[in-house]
């Protein structure tokens, strides 16, 4: 819920504010970039160099069916990627607003 009393105005123009959102836009904007392209990477690959995704790997295993496997895996690390940032960085710099959240602006 929100809290009438505080200034959000200030807290939006706060500089720590700022800093937190702009560090977690650049980071969440690079998560976004490496996922798409690593994405986008089977459909071209499967396109354009198709006998290297035909490589037999292990009995029915090829290359391709390995590197759709891998986008699942590639999923979960940049979630633990940003799990990892938010918990250590954003987290504290949020707490800090919001444990100064009534002296900002007042």
């Amino acid at each position: 819920m929100s809290n009438p009393s505080l200034n959000w105005a200030a807290i939006s123009a706060d500089p720590r504010f700022r800093d937190l959102h702009q560090k977690k836009v650049v980071f969440l904007s690079s998560l976004m970039i490496i996922s798409v392209v690593y994405y986008f990477l089977l459909p071209l690959g499967a396109a354009y160099w198709p006998e290297l995704f035909q490589i037999k790997v292990w009995g029915a295993l090829n290359v391709g069916i390995l590197f759709a496997l891998s986008e699942f895996i590639v999923a979960w690390v940049i979630a633990f990627a940003y799990l990892k940032k938010a918990n250590n960085q954003f987290d504290a710099m949020a707490r800090e607003i919001i444990n100064d959240a009534e002296n900002i602006g007042a």
